[in-house]
């Protein structure tokens, strides 16, 4: 593989793969790396119901389906993780595996982590009875009880999935008001309101503590507004309560606003051909629609930018 390219593209979501369409559209030479594998979240999520042009779709499929139309378009994909980053530079380089790759331009589209719970056992049982994706892991819970904590679309779409393949299952949320959208909140409550219905939402409540011996086996809640505490027996615990930027790489070499990268219209950062897109932004909203925006909009303008570059202008 050729390791000079014109735009380089570090993260394979929807935002780093529609970022490398427009760019090879636009004739750049692209090299998109992914540390893991193409789609990101995307591809762990089972039905998406909010794309624009699919009633319904699997998340893997959407994901297969831009990796195939980005390199039919010639972009190079790199799997692996990024050791290093230098952006001070004219000419950007990004060091995978003790290779060096260099850009005129780089493409930041490293999205976001699954946000932990930060109580007591959580480091513990992680893989063992915690999981942060439900499609993931949801089978292994077959006939279990489990607990699903959030309150976000994330959260409600996840214990829609659970229900019909566990025994019982606990929606625990610190607010007494959910903070997904209200379709998928009609969708939830159907099946909460259902006749013997297997799910009991625990609203105002919080986990304080993850118990267990070899694996989870009891949550320690507390109310929030009595103080009281109760412990819950459950087999699983499926964590839905946001996401963390995958941003340490950077070390504060673009303007970061609680970790998340700060952008203009453009999707440009406070860096000179350096752009960034997708769930690293700092945005209002982060879902597959407003993350296919930012990539095309950066794939755009840093194309711009290497034409204008490679004039000398």
């Amino acid at each position: 593989m050729q390791t000079n390219f014109d735009i380089i593209i570090i993260g394979g979501g929807p935002a780093g793969m529609t970022a490398g369409i427009y760019s090879a559209r636009a004739g750049m030479q692209v090299l998109l790396i992914e540390k893991n594998s193409i789609g990101g979240q995307v591809s762990l999520t089972g039905s998406i119901a909010n794309y624009p042009g699919f009633k319904k779709i699997d998340g893997f499929e959407l994901s297969q389906n831009m990796f195939e139309q980005m390199t039919a378009l010639g972009v190079e994909t790199l799997f692996g993780s990024v050791d290093e980053i230098n952006l001070a530079d004219e000419i950007k380089t990004v060091k995978v595996g003790g290779v060096t790759y260099s850009a005129y331009s780089i493409i930041l589209s490293m999205g976001a982590n699954s946000r932990g719970l930060d109580v007591t056992g959580e480091k513990n049982f992680i893989g063992k009875g915690i999981s942060y994706c439900a499609v993931c892991d949801g089978a292994f819970f077959r006939n279990k009880i489990v607990a699903v904590v959030g309150g976000g679309n994330t959260a409600l779409e996840d214990a829609v999935y659970l229900a019909p393949i566990v025994q019982k299952l606990y929606l625990i949320h610190r607010r007494k008001e959910y903070r997904a959208d209200q379709t998928a909140i009609d969708e939830f409550e159907k099946l909460l309101d259902k006749q013997n219905s297997n799910i009991t939402a625990k609203l105002g409540y919080v986990v304080e503590e993850i118990k267990g011996q070899e694996r989870v086996q009891s949550l320690v809640l507390r109310n929030v507004e009595t103080q009281e505490r109760e412990e819950l027996d459950v087999d699983g615990v499926f964590v839905a309560i946001g996401r963390n930027p995958n941003t340490e790489l950077l070390n504060d070499a673009v303007t970061l606003d609680n970790g998340y990268v700060v952008v203009d219209d453009t999707m440009k950062t406070n860096v000179t051909g350096v752009y960034a897109a997708g769930d690293i932004v700092k945005k209002n909203l982060r879902q597959i629609a407003t993350a296919i925006s930012d990539g095309a909009i950066a794939g755009t303008n840093a194309s711009n930018f290497v034409k204008k570059f490679k004039k000398g202008e």
